[in-house]
């Protein structure tokens, strides 16, 4: 009876836990490069069930033989073991301005170990002076003219130095060259992950490498083919009829969940109240 506590808990941590994954997907679903998650459930190793039991054999002594029954697997719960972004290219958008850059892959070469593309990221500079990587190309300027996110990390070169610019009449070309009214002054900094899902995604849409390092530079790697776009940016791949469809049924298997805890619950009331008084 205990046992099925503990199977109907874990099924309701873990789809409450889904749930809280697809709220964040739909509250990054406006967010320029934001990769949506999703939820890899796993089960709680299986218990073989064995019934212990005796076959009398009729002898003049009534010898007694220990007998093993199978009666089957249990299943003792389930749980939510992580939450894998999806590194599907969103659709570009054009906004016209000139801080807004888009990076549209053309060519991925696919990871042979899991099956996955590789991605390429804007290299930024975290607060710890690391780099950081990001597909949100939102950049604006700050009061000095560097080249910097929406939350103020800047935006590196692809020799790892800031990105100075006299104002924001400046051109990026296709290979993420920038010039602006004195000439050419830095190419676009772009990091390639050939496992993209080895990254740790931190807030404000970055990402960065279990160690520390840096990727491989995007221009030095063969295989791949990617461009950057001025004046438009990636929007985000969640989809949001597939998520509201699946927000609801996490809702609904967390709510049979709970219906099962309560006839639990019933049963052993009635088991304490009445049966305990015989």
């Amino acid at each position: 009876m205990f046992r099925g506590f503990y199977t109907v808990a874990s099924g309701m941590l873990a789809q409450q836990r889904k749930t809280e994954m697809l709220s964040n997907n739909m509250a990054g679903a406006n967010t320029p490069g934001f990769k949506a998650d999703q939820a890899s459930l796993r089960a709680f190793p299986a218990m073989l069930l064995n019934r212990i039991d005796q076959k009398t054999i009729p002898t003049e002594s009534g010898l007694n033989l220990p007998v093993n029954n199978r009666v089957g697997a249990l299943n003792t719960g389930v749980y939510m073991q992580e939450a894998i972004p999806k590194f599907i290219q969103g659709d570009p958008r054009e906004t016209g301005l000139n801080t807004d850059l888009a990076l549209i892959d053309i060519n991925m070469p696919v990871n042979r170990e899991n099956g996955q593309k590789g991605s390429v990221f804007f290299t930024v500079e975290g607060a710890d002076g690391k780099p950081h990587y990001t597909r949100n190309g939102n950049f604006t300027l700050d009061g000095l003219g560097f080249l910097t996110t929406a939350s103020g990390q800047y935006v590196l070169d692809d020799q790892g130095n800031r990105i100075q610019l006299s104002s924001e009449n400046f051109k990026v070309n296709d290979t993420g060259l920038v010039t602006d009214e004195t000439g050419a002054r830095a190419r676009i900094g772009i990091g390639y992950s050939d496992n993209p899902l080895e990254l740790i995604k931190e807030g404000d849409g970055l990402y960065r490498t279990e160690d520390g390092t840096a990727l491989n530079s995007a221009y030095n790697t063969e295989g791949i083919q990617f461009k950057t776009q001025q004046g438009f940016l990636e929007d985000s791949n969640v989809d949001i009829n597939q998520t509201m469809t699946d927000m609801l049924s996490s809702y609904r298997a967390f709510e049979a969940n709970q219906k099962v805890l309560q006839a639990y619950d019933r049963s052993m009331e009635k088991a304490a109240n009445e049966i305990g008084k015989l």
